[in-house]
């Protein structure tokens, strides 16, 4: 390195070890992923909540069916319905409105 130059940028920055693909925090927006799979009845009540707490503060949130990746499937199966925030596990089983609403106004 020449005296005065400035470092070599490094790798871009990415997702928190075991955050979700595609689930980065950028420039202050929020996103909530639901893991899920078909015929869960818990997974329709999550949805529900979810996208209810998500609609009124403006947060985007995607679902994910953990069926068609064998790593989701083997670290997931048991937790279903699952709730990430930016790639961190926040709830499974059951999603509290209160707290998830707290966690993303947090």
């Amino acid at each position: 390195m020449t005296p005065g130059a400035a470092p070599a940028p490094g790798p871009a920055p990415g997702p928190a070890p075991g955050a979700a693909a595609g689930a980065r925090r950028t420039a202050g927006r929020r996103i909530v992923t639901l893991l899920s799979r078909p015929g869960c009845h818990l997974c329709d009540d999550a949805r529900a909540t979810i996208s209810r707490v998500a609609d009124e503060l403006g947060v985007a949130w995607e679902e994910r069916d953990i069926t068609r990746s064998a790593d989701d499937l083997s670290a997931y199966g048991e937790q279903i319905p699952v709730t990430l925030i930016d790639g961190v596990q926040h709830d499974f089983w059951r999603v509290s409105e209160d707290r998830l609403r707290a966690a993303l106004r947090g």
